[in-house]
Order: structure tokens, then C-alpha cells, then sequence
């Protein structure tokens, strides 16, 4: 019996408990407090303050647990707290806020050391109602920081495009998978 760990992080609205609500094959657990800040996003009403936290079965043996994190900066202390043990990072970024770029960035720094250790893959949310900044700036940015994690366009609401993100992520910590 393997279990595996995943770490779901981004600001607010990027779609981390939708994206772990689409993949988790039980009923996730969300710890949200109402707040002014959700008022921003379409369809938000609160925002997480500790984690989500859902579990995705591979097989009848072998589980991935899906950890989300806080959006906020004020719960910084909650993410080293949730990559402990760790194998990678799923990044989600909504393009329709201010500044999507910016957003990678901070968390891009943010995350450094354990990106650093583990692997990295990148969801950018929300390009169906803002297409600029484009796929090839992220892919830029990353580059500046010396990164070429998988990066792709999708729906956190579709278990689909969460699965690949899912799945190109563990590609990277093993290319020897299988399907």
C-alpha cells in the first residue's frame, strides 16, 4: 500500500477546493470562514483558513492525498505545515485577477524551498473569461525562474483537465509510470 501527498496552492479563487472537490473520490474536507474577500470571486462566498483536504484512489491499495492551502498570506504559517512529506506542488493561478503574473511570482517565491525538493506543476484558471496574460508568458516567467514544470490551461471545476494536471505532475516525479 502506497500513499502519496499533494499539495494544492495559489491565491484566492485560483480553484484549489474546486480542483480537489473535482479529483477527490470521497466528500472533501473544507475548513472556510465567510469573508469580505470572497465577495470578489463569481460564485465564492468564503475563503479557506486552514486546508481542503480530499483523497484520490489509484488503485485498491494506493491512495494520493490532495492537500489545499490558504490563498492568503496571513496563513503563510499553514504551508509549511502542509508540504511536510510532500511530493509535489500543483500552482493554480486565476487569469482574471489584477495581475495573474504577479500572483506566480509570490508563489513561485514563496514555495521555493519545496519546489526546490519536489516537482512542480502549473493550472491557470479562468482563461476561457481572460486570455492575456497568455500560456506563453507564464511559460516565460517560469523561465526566469529557472522552471519548466508542466503548464496547462483548465477547468478546476473538470475532473478531466485537474487529472492531467494531476497526472503530468507525477510524470515528472516518475517517468517510468504507467497509465
Amino acid at each position: 500500500m502506497s500513499d502519496y501527498k499533494i499539495i494544492f496552492t495559489g491565491p484566492t479563487g485560483a480553484g484549489k477546493s474546486t480542483a480537489i472537490a473535482a479529483l477527490s473520490d470521497v466528500p472533501p474536507i473544507k475548513t472556510e470562514a465567510k469573508s469580505k474577500e470572497a465577495a470578489g470571486y463569481v460564485g465564492k462566498t468564503g475563503i479557506t483558513v486552514a486546508l481542503d483536504y480530499g483523497i484520490l484512489k489509484l488503485s485498491d491499495r494506493d491512495k494520493v492525498h490532495l492537500f489545499g492551502t490558504p490563498g492568503q498570506e496571513r496563513f503563510d504559517f499553514m504551508w509549511d505545515i502542509l508540504t511536510e512529506g510532500g511530493l509535489g506542488l500543483v500552482l493554480l493561478i486565476n487569469n482574471t485577477r489584477p495581475n495573474p503574473l504577479e500572483d506566480m511570482e509570490f508563489f513561485l517565491n514563496a514555495f521555493a524551498d519545496f519546489i526546490g525538493k519536489t516537482k512542480l506543476a502549473v493550472g491557470i484558471t479562468r482563461m476561457d473569461l481572460q486570455s492575456t496574460p497568455t500560456l506563453e508568458d507564464f511559460h516565460q516567467k517560469l523561465r526566469e525562474h529557472g522552471l519548466n514544470p508542466p503548464l496547462f490551461e483548465i477547468d478546476a471545476r473538470t475532473k478531466n483537465d485537474v487529472a492531467l494536471l494531476l497526472q503530468a505532475l507525477l510524470y515528472s516525479l516518475d517517468p517510468c509510470l504507467k497509465n
